[in-house]
């Protein structure tokens, strides 16, 4: 009977993921501290956008190295240059999450809007029985502009279609089957609307690109929601947009140091803080598990993972 399949697990995964594991390869967890041989000789790894970073160090170390399948869409937690210097592919679990994402970031976008978990906590404090809520700020009337029109943008977009409001976005370039306007710059993007959705990927290139005079131009009655990565928005700037009202609101799911939280968005009234949500359903953890799995046993099977990361899509056979 031939020998299982060799996988390094460098991350916590969810229990359900780490059985699936277990009964279709070899499993060596790098938490034990692995014998360098054994480490130099493992041709896979699963890994984790819930865990630390995969970078040059580790890679050195693992000569036989050849595919990373990572646990999430995004993969900025992988050093993509030091993958590439080696010759890993690198695949991730687009296409399994997106709907998913989408339904969080509609209902953080409601939440924040509408002022749901404020009023909540009215109620439970008895506010109710000395008078009315506040009125809230609505969705109607709003233009709507998403910040990374990917396939979870689309799927965003596609529920807001719902809802009767403007939609317009920006990308690094015009997409010639969409027909929302198309805004060449983030900031020109935050000054067409008055609600921001960032939702690009993280990483080098999109750090801090929601900054100050981004926040500037969503202006005082602007809600920002991010459900993409901590990066993406300068959290500094974000605390004194809110503290000084040069924006109205946000609502969080991802931030700078997770799970530490800044205590000045903590102790601010206008902003929703959600604990990293976006995919953290039952269904689709565990769908972006089986993702993963059938990347690593088709580039067992047949050298060719089902979802490579576009930069190591030429390492594929």
């Amino acid at each position: 009977m031939a020998a299982r399949p060799e996988v390094l697990v460098a991350a916590a995964l969810p229990p359900v993921t780490m059985a699936a594991l277990e009964t279709r390869f070899a499993i060596h967890q790098l938490s034990d501290g692995l014998d360098p041989a054994i480490l130099a000789r493992i041709p896979a790894m699963a890994a984790s956008t819930l865990a630390g970073p995969i970078g040059e160090a580790l890679l050195a170390r693992m000569p036989a190295l050849r595919i990373i399948a990572n646990f999430g869409v995004g993969y900025d937690n992988i050093d993509i240059a030091a993958a590439l210097a080696h010759g890993v592919i690198v695949t991730n679990t687009g296409g399994v999450l997106d709907e998913e994402v989408a339904d969080l970031t509609i209902g953080l976008l409601l939440a924040t809007i509408r002022r749901l978990p404020q009023a909540d906590r009215f109620v439970r404090a008895g506010g109710w029985l000395k008078g009315a809520f506040p009125l809230s700020p609505s969705l109607r009337g709003r233009t709507i502009g998403i910040l990374g029109l990917g396939a979870i943008g689309k799927a965003i977009a596609r529920r807001l279609d719902g809802f009767g409001v403007a939609i317009a976005y920006h990308g690094r370039s015009p997409q010639a089957d969409v027909g929302y306007p198309w805004y060449p710059s983030a900031e020109a993007l935050a000054a067409a609307c008055d609600v921001l959705i960032a939702i690009v990927p993280g990483g080098v290139a999109t750090r801090h690109l929601v900054d100050a005079a981004v926040l500037r131009a969503l202006g005082p009655s602007g809600v920002l929601i991010n459900v993409a990565r901590g990066s993406v928005v300068d959290e500094d700037a974000l605390v004194t947009a809110l503290q000084a009202g040069t924006i109205a609101a946000a609502g969080l799911d991802v931030y700078a140091d997770e799970p530490r939280v800044p205590a000045a968005l903590l102790a601010l009234d206008n902003v929703v803080l959600l604990p990293h949500l976006g995919s953290a359903s039952d269904v689709t953890r565990q769908a972006m598990g089986q993702r993963m799995i059938d990347n690593l046993a088709a580039w067992f099977d047949t050298g060719r993972p089902l979802t490579p990361v576009p930069e190591t899509l030429h390492l594929v056979g």
